[in-house]
């Protein structure tokens, strides 16, 4: 016969199983109606299509034959070098798409009614960023179709690429959160979006997505080595077998795919839970 001290940890660990599967199914509900608000308005996903594809083809044929990439301005080293940069970028303004999202549905009491229904809170957030995850998918993939193209290539296997791919929606899933707690603090859609561009700017562009981070003043130069998003877009560089031109040090470069996937973990861990406070914590609008 079972005693007492035997029954409690099973007990707990039953209650935690369902409160997980309600949470999982929560967060499923929350991001199919997403799916199909996105569904409805298909210039959301054309608009989100269009930036990136702008991005590259004026990176590559601008800027392409004068940035010299190893020792060369063949402006095809440079699309090598570039689109990784680009792909990362794309995953990462996807972020603030969410965060209007958010900011918007907050605005006009949807979130109120959530609350006066008995759901996991922090479903209504994730299912949130498990719909902005298919739809950055989908931008990914019109996006390399478009890299490929104009010549870009992929000089490794199939499952190199698809862990750069996955390495990429890692990142963009990490992002959202950051986004999900900007759109939160700002309350309103407009305040949303131009927070969310305050923080996306700097951290793309500090990088080394765009440029050689070794030719930046040093200071700049170590933000942009330790800076999550060069991370990844140092790992994608190494899985797709494109240039890659760092000979730093510092431990994210010289580690690529652990300091990605440690950095958007990390980010993960933080901002969902300061995310999921802060809705907890909102007063009603």
């Amino acid at each position: 016969m079972m005693s007492d001290t035997e029954a409690v940890p099973r007990t707990a660990l039953s209650q935690w199983i369902t409160q997980f599967q309600w949470s999982v199914t929560d967060s499923l509900i929350i991001a199919k109606r997403h799916l199909i608000r996105i569904s409805r308005i298909p210039q959301t996903i054309i608009f989100a299509v269009i930036q990136p594809i702008m991005f590259t083809v004026m990176f590559s044929y601008v800027f392409g034959g004068s940035m010299n990439i190893g020792d060369t301005t063949d402006p095809s080293a440079y699309r090598e070098f570039l689109i990784p940069g680009i792909l990362a970028q794309t995953v990462t303004v996807a972020a603030t798409t969410a965060c209007v999202g958010i900011a918007d549905d907050m605005h006009t009491g949807l979130w109120d009614r959530f609350r006066a229904l008995p759901m996991s809170r922090g479903a209504v957030l994730t299912g949130c960023h498990i719909a902005n995850l298919a739809r950055t998918a989908l931008t990914l993939t019109v996006l390399t179709v478009v890299a490929l193209l104009i010549g870009w290539r992929v000089h490794t296997s199939a499952a190199h690429a698809m862990a750069a791919f996955a390495l990429l929606l890692l990142l963009g899933y990490a992002f959202s959160w950051v986004g999900s707690l900007t759109a939160l603090c700002a309350r309103t859609p407009e305040t949303a979006g131009s927070a969310g561009l305050l923080w996306v700017f700097p951290l793309t562009f500090i990088s080394n997505a765009f440029a050689d981070s070794s030719n930046m003043t040093p200071w700049l130069r170590h933000i942009a080595e330790w800076n999550p998003f060069s991370a990844t877009v140092q790992a994608t560089r190494t899985l797709f077998g494109n240039t890659s031109l760092s000979e730093s040090t510092a431990w994210p470069m010289q580690h690529p795919i652990q300091a990605s996937v440690f950095w958007s973990l990390l980010i993960i861990l933080v901002f969902r839970a300061l995310s999921v406070r802060k809705y907890r914590s909102e007063p009603k609008m």
